[in-house]
C-alpha cells in the first residue's frame, strides 16, 4: 500500500509542478498553443515509451477512434479550459474546483450507465458551491467583477475531462491487449488531431511561437510539459497498477490541490489570502464527504 500513496503523490506533485509553466506560458502565449505543446510533448515520450516496453498492440478501429476521441476531449478541450482557467484564477484555485472531479464523474456515471449516486455527494455539492461563491467574492473586492469567467471554465474542463474518462474505461474494458501506456498515446494523438483542426479555425501560430522562444523558455515548458503530462500520467498509472481499490488513489487527490497552492505562492511570492485559506477549509469538508 505504501507504493499506491508514494506515486499517487508523485502524480499529484508532478502536475501540480508542471501547471505552474502552463499557467505562466499561456499568460504570456495562449492556452491553445500551450495545450498543444505540451499534447506533443506527451505523445512523443509515450510513443518512445511503448517502443522500449516492446511496442504497439493491435488495436481495433473503432476502438482507436475512441481512445482519440477520448483524447480530443479529456487531453484537448479540457484541458483547453482548464488552463484557461489557471490564467484567470490561479492554479491554487482552479485545482480545489477540479478536485471534485469524482464528484462529476459520478454524476455522469448515474446518466450514462445508471449508477448510483451516494447522497453524500450531495453534501459535497454544497460545499462546492460555497467555494465557488468564495472565489467570485474576491474576485469581486478585488477587481470589482465576479469573475464567473473563470469558474465556468474550470467546471467546463471537470464536465469534459470527466467525459474523456468514460470514453477511456469504455475503450480499455473492450480492448484487453491495449496498456495504459498505449492508450494515453493514442489520447494524446487525439488531442493534436483537434488541435490541428482548431488552428485552421482558430490560427495560435505554434510553429512562430515556438521558434520565437529562447533556449531558457523552451526549456521550461518542454520540462513543465514533462512533468504535467507525461510523468503525472504514468505516476498515476503505476498507483492505480498497485492500489487494491481506486479509491486509495483518490482519497489522496486532495494534495494536487495542496502542491498547486503552495508552488503558486512560491511563484508570487506572496502568502495565500485569507479568501483562499477559508474555501480550502469548505473544500475539505466537501472532500471529507466525496471520501
Amino acid at each position: 500500500m505504501e507504493k499506491v500513496y508514494i506515486y499517487a503523490l508523485a502524480a499529484n506533485l508532478s502536475f501540480a509542478f508542471g501547471v505552474q509553466f502552463f499557467t505562466h506560458f499561456a499568460r504570456r502565449i495562449s492556452s491553445l498553443w500551450v495545450n498543444c505543446f505540451k499534447a506533443l510533448v506527451g505523445a512523443a515520450l509515450f510513443g518512445v515509451t511503448i517502443c522500449l516496453q516492446g511496442g504497439f498492440h493491435p488495436v481495433g478501429y473503432g476502438y482507436a477512434a475512441l481512445f482519440f476521441a477520448s483524447g480530443m476531449l479529456g487531453l484537448g478541450l479540457a484541458d483547453v479550459f482548464l488552463i484557461k482557467s489557471f490564467s484567470l484564477m490561479g492554479p491554487g484555485r482552479t485545482m480545489m474546483i477540479f478536485g471534485f472531479q469524482p464528484l462529476v464523474i459520478g454524476v455522469l456515471s448515474y446518466i450514462a450507465f445508471g449508477q448510483a449516486v451516494d447522497i453524500r455527494k450531495v453534501y459535497a455539492i454544497l460545499f462546492f458551491i460555497v467555494c465557488l461563491f468564495i472565489f467570485s467574492l474576491e474576485s469581486f473586492k478585488k477587481h470589482g467583477h465576479w469573475n464567473m469567467r473563470a469558474s465556468l471554465f474550470a467546471l467546463g474542463a471537470i464536465v469534459l475531462d470527466g467525459l474523456g474518462v468514460l470514453i477511456t474505461r469504455y475503450s480499455f474494458n473492450n480492448s484487453p491487449g491495449i496498456g495504459t501506456t498505449e492508450g494515453n498515446f493514442y489520447r494524446a494523438v487525439g488531442a493534436l488531431l483537434l488541435f490541428a483542426v482548431l488552428s485552421r479555425v482558430k490560427p495560435f501560430h505554434f510553429i512562430s511561437k515556438l521558434k520565437g522562444l529562447s533556449r531558457a523558455n523552451l526549456f521550461w515548458i518542454t520540462l513543465g510539459s514533462a512533468a504535467g503530462t507525461y510523468l503525472s500520467l504514468m505516476f498515476y498509472l503505476e498507483a492505480v497498477r498497485y492500489a487494491g481499490a481506486l479509491a486509495a488513489v483518490s482519497g489522496i487527490a486532495i494534495t494536487g490541490t495542496i502542491f498547486a497552492s503552495v508552488f503558486e505562492c512560491l511563484a508570487d511570492r506572496k502568502l495565500p489570502s485569507a479568501y483562499l485559506v477559508v474555501s480550502f477549509v469548505f473544500f475539505l469538508a466537501g472532500m471529507s464527504f466525496l471520501f
